[in-house]
């Protein structure tokens, strides 16, 4: 790793290959379990893998690993802000490059930002714009910070700077988990009530009976998953509901989602839930157990069981689990839907911001870079073009 000078009594490395990364994961995993909550996106199991298996090496994109540590005055890693280097086409002969958190899949990685010491959020913030605009200023057109807190110390510092666009909200759907889930099911609405009694009563009634499985060790993570992403496809091709794309249709995204649950396995961390009936496997979930909390991640069934709701029979059984085993909370993760809001949870809402360059002969790359952007798009060039103009705005 690569020292810079001390500022504000933090010292910043800057890593840049997978060893190096995989050198911090156990101070990583350290300052994880400092926070109250936090997702399978923050982890370096995932970086790890999504380095691995994703990163763009084409002659019109170059990714490369720019990741800093960010080290107390005794020694303790406090910050991490896993980045890298985008190299782009630019307007005329000229490239660009942006600096981006790892995962602009988009849609695999939910969530990307500074992994931080809960008390020093400010203080890490401050010292990497020290860095970027000292160190590293000629390396950067324009700096993408993502996952954002509304209303958390990094949000209001960077929102009230020069230079500072918004880009994006997130919002997150979080189910605190009270001890019990006859408690958890009598506070909720009546008209979730209702759909609960109804998933459970049509199997019932039709004579189906179901069994709710747990896949934890890595052999059988690795076939659940196999079955997960066949229902993920069946449920993505439904013509008459709510459109859901094949989010794992590329033999990259499949490798790398299977990469990251096996690196994750290693930690006990990754849960493939499953619905079963009559021997077949009709519904699956993917989740992640991170400290005291469940993360929901992506979802298929079999459209022939659609009628009887089993997908919500799945997540019910995932919320058992999760009181079960003695956790907090359940998080169903991003994106607005009424799978989500009819469990009535707590609603996070994260940022994302775009700082541009201040120097004269980088602050217009940017604009020009998003309106070569629209064109291509208006004119229906951005297949021809790959992802070099899409994927990473």
């Amino acid at each position: 790793m690569d020292r810079t000078a001390k500022i504000d009594d933090l010292t910043i490395q800057r890593f840049t290959t997978v060893g190096e990364l995989s050198a911090l994961e156990g101070d990583w995993q350290r300052l994880l379990s400092l926070r109250p909550h936090w997702l399978p996106f923050e982890t370096p199991q995932w970086h790890a893998a999504w380095w691995a298996c994703l990163p763009e090496h084409k002659p019109w994109v170059t990714d490369k690993l720019f990741g800093l540590a960010i080290w107390s005055r005794s020694g303790e890693l406090v910050g991490v802000a896993p980045m890298m280097s985008s190299r782009r086409p630019g307007v005329g002969p000229l490239a660009v490059r942006a600096l981006d958190f790892i995962g602009p899949d988009p849609n695999l990685t939910e969530l990307r930002g500074v992994v931080s010491h809960p008390a020093m959020e400010a203080q890490i913030y401050r010292a990497l714009r020290h860095h970027f605009h000292n160190q590293s200023k000629r390396e950067w057109h324009w700096i993408h910070w993502r996952g954002l807190r509304v209303g958390g110390e990094a949000e209001k510092l960077l929102s009230a700077l020069p230079g500072i666009q918004s880009e994006a909200e997130l919002e997150n759907y979080v189910v605190p988990l009270p001890g019990s889930w006859e408690e958890l099911r009598s506070s909720r609405s009546r008209n979730l009530k209702e759909s609960l009694r109804k998933c459970y009563n049509s199997l019932k009634r039709d004579g189906h009976v179901f069994t709710f499985e747990v896949a934890t060790t890595r052999d059988e993570v690795t076939s659940a998953l196999e079955r997960f992403f066949a229902l993920h496809s069946a449920r993505s091709k439904l013509g008459d509901t709510t459109a859901h794309r094949d989010v794992f249709s590329a033999a990259s995204s499949r490798a790398f989602v299977i990469d990251a649950c096996q690196r994750l396995t290693a930690r006990n961390s990754t849960r493939v839930f499953e619905l079963r009936i009559g021997g077949e496997i009709v519904a699956s979930r993917v989740g992640f157990v991170q400290g005291d909390s469940l993360y929901l991640y992506y979802s298929g069934f079999d459209p022939k069981w659609g009628d009887y709701s089993v997908m919500t029979t799945t997540v019910a059984e995932a919320m058992k689990y999760a009181i079960g085993q003695g956790l907090k909370e359940v998080n169903l993760s991003f994106g607005t839907d009424v799978s989500k809001t009819r469990w009535s949870p707590d609603v996070v809402v994260y940022k994302d911001l775009v700082e541009v360059s201040p120097s004269l002969a980088r602050r217009y790359a940017y604009p020009a870079y998003q309106e070569a952007r629209r064109v291509i798009e208006a004119n229906g060039l951005k297949k021809m073009l790959g992802r070099a103009l899409s994927r990473r705005a």
